[in-house]
């Protein structure tokens, strides 16, 4: 059973992963939107193309991301990676031999430090705003 990709809800987690609010989205996507359509938006199982590529850009994350993650995977994922000890132990024992192609902690100190840009980027645009009022 092939389960599907809510790329809505994928948007929503990666804004929320990065501290990003729903209304800071919905200005740096333009005039047109606000909170309540960012909050629509994110409820979509399948986002357009266009809208995803945009939203890409703005959190600086890869448009596939949105497209591919899966919650259920990605736990996984990640449960290997912390008991990878364990899992190495076993592999060995049984043979089959387990090298991950990238350090997790290299990716997860990737991820703060977009996260700590974007946060910065979010506050000067809330700077910029303010000045303006």
């Amino acid at each position: 059973m092939e389960q599907k990709v809510h790329q809505g809800r994928n948007v929503k987690r990666f804004r929320e992963m990065l501290g990003i609010k729903q209304e800071a989205l919905a200005f740096d996507l333009g005039e047109d939107w606000n909170q309540k359509k960012v909050s629509l938006l994110e409820q979509k199982d399948v986002v357009e193309e266009a809208l995803l590529q945009k939203i890409s850009e703005i959190m600086k994350i890869p448009v596939e991301a949105f497209q591919n993650f899966d919650e259920d995977q990605a736990i996984n994922v990640i449960a290997n990676t912390y008991s990878f000890q364990d899992f190495k132990d076993n592999a060995v024992a049984s043979g089959f031999s387990y090298q991950p192609s990238f350090n997790p902690i290299d990716k997860m100190v990737e991820l703060y430090e977009r996260m700590l840009q974007q946060q910065k980027e979010t506050i000067e645009k809330l700077e910029k705003m303010i000045l303006n009022k």
